[in-house]
């Protein structure tokens, strides 16, 4: 067992915090003046739910890839560990006499009571633990209503988090990362085979997508110089590039909020639309929201956060869902969407509020089961934020869009795919369908479909519902959710 001293090594833990700037906990290292043992953990914890989707892996190879890159350039290692964090971290502390262990808070409440074990246990073989906030821009529990209770309504939450909202300026980008003598060994990141390969279902992955904080800083520019500014209605235009594609970059920390809020707000001083950005904004705080109703609601994720929904008469639809999964339900900006998601791991937020609406709505499937394929395809799999938006279309959650607010999918097309180039990109079954037809192809007269070359029921599905009658099922069932939960006495 190694001895520590004064000189003992300082060990930085990088989780989903894959960056060097404005990274408290590494930066918390660097100043102790120790020498550093860099590492990350893969934890694969069916239990905690940290094992992500096959979408998220691709993307954790290529952003671990950037990460050893830029600590290499600055004269560091990062070593790949794979294994339970809680035996893991001690044990490296033993082995390498560590004096003090860093890492960013995940946000998340199941991980971060156990990484608190993990600092009981530090403790008490003389090793300091140092957990940083990293993740977020506000402190969930310092944010309240004047009652002391958790806010649990989105534009509540946001006004009083920016009344007292002043981020510390983003820490720079350490020049320089002194090594310890002796480091882990760690894997080779190809032998984690985190990338699909024979077939290699990602190939539409590669062209669109750069993972790591470079591809981060470049991704925020882009938006900033070429979409900010029509923000506020480009967001909702999934034909155009509207929206700032940051999502899979916040969601693995390769940018942290801190620095796009002031990237942003440099922009404002600049000139830059105040509405447009404090539009954008918003979108961060929707983020924080997530994480705030995660923290102090440690079951958002597996229970209805409005419990009348308790008695919601969700139906069992395996070949509803099955359709829906597959881009084949009949109804073009639905499959649209989720053949974006298929084919390159993001699906633009308009069409995953209809998407969603559609599959807990109309199809009345469970939420839950909507936000386990989102996590197992998409590459931004947040996971307080895909169980605050499921929740929110699902009308259960907080601040939640009312149940009877169903989003109809042709109007949705019209109004925000008007030229109908976004459902031709995505099912070119349609692509030669009039503009007139092409978000509703069932209503086409025989004629045209057959001048388009469609052929609904062989080269494209009928819907897998009649929106009217689907809308008006779950409005039904709704209806009676209320009527049993206003009978049933609370616990």
């Amino acid at each position: 067992m190694a001895t520590i001293s004064a000189t003992g090594a300082a060990l930085v833990w990088f989780r989903r915090d894959l960056r060097l700037a404005d990274n408290p906990a590494l930066h918390a290292a660097i100043e102790t003046g120790r020498p550093l043992i860099l590492v990350f953990i893969d934890q694969r914890d069916r239990a905690l739910g940290t094992a992500p989707g096959e979408a998220a892996d691709w993307w954790l190879h290529g952003s671990l890839a950037s990460l050893a890159r830029d600590i290499t350039a600055a004269g560091g290692r990062l070593s790949l560990l794979r294994g339970d964090p809680a035996e893991l971290i001690p044990g490296l502390a033993r082995e390498h006499g560590i004096a003090e262990v860093f890492w960013n808070r995940s946000g998340e409440p199941g991980i971060d009571v156990r990484d608190r074990t993990i600092a009981a246990t530090l403790q008490g073989s003389g090793t300091k633990p140092h957990a940083f906030a990293g993740t977020t821009l506000i402190n969930p529990d310092a944010l309240l209503t004047g009652s002391g209770t958790p806010y649990k309504v989105f534009g509540a939450f946001w006004r009083a988090a920016l009344r007292d909202l002043a981020p510390r300026p983003s820490l720079p980008v350490p020049q320089r990362l002194p090594m310890a003598a002796t480091l882990p060994a760690g894997a080779a990141l190809e032998d984690w085979r985190l990338r699909p390969a024979n077939p290699d279902w990602a190939q539409g992955f590669h062209d669109r997508w750069q993972p790591g904080e470079a591809g981060a800083a470049q991704r925020l520019e882009r938006f900033l110089d070429d979409a900010l500014d029509d923000y506020a209605d480009g967001r909702d235009r999934p034909d155009k590039p509207g929206t700032s594609m940051l999502s899979p970059h916040l969601g693995f920390g390769e940018i942290s909020p801190r620095q796009v809020w002031h990237s942003v707000q440099a922009r404002l001083a600049a000139g830059t639309g105040f509405q447009a950005a404090e539009r954008f904004l918003a979108e961060i705080g929707w983020r924080e929201f997530a994480y705030y109703l995660l923290h102090h609601f440690d079951d958002l994720r597996t229970a209805n956060f409005n419990r009348n929904f308790d008695h919601f008469s969700w139906r069992s639809d395996a070949d509803g869902l099955a359709a829906w999964q597959a881009g084949q339900t009949g109804i073009p900006m639905v499959d649209a969407g989720v053949r974006q998601l298929w084919a390159t791991g993001w699906m633009h937020n308009r069409v995953r509020m209809v998407c969603a609406s559609f599959l807990v709505k109309h199809l009345r499937c469970d939420w839950r089961d909507g936000m386990a394929w989102f996590e197992h395809t998409l590459i931004d799999a947040d996971r307080a934020v895909n169980a605050a938006s499921w929740q929110w279309v699902a009308g259960s959650g907080a601040d939640a869009a009312p149940y009877f607010r169903i989003f109809n999918p042709v109007r949705q097309g019209e109004r925000f795919d008007p030229e109908g180039r976004y459902v031709q990109q995505w099912v070119p079954e349609l692509a030669r369908l009039p503009l007139r037809w092409i978000h509703q192809p069932w209503k086409a007269p025989a004629i045209t479909r057959q001048t388009a070359g469609l052929k609904l029921g062989a080269g494209y599905p009928f819907p897998v519902c009649d929106l009217a009658a689907g809308r008006d099922a779950a409005l039904a069932a709704y209806k009676d959710m209320k009527t049993v939960s206003s009978d049933t006495p609370p616990d």
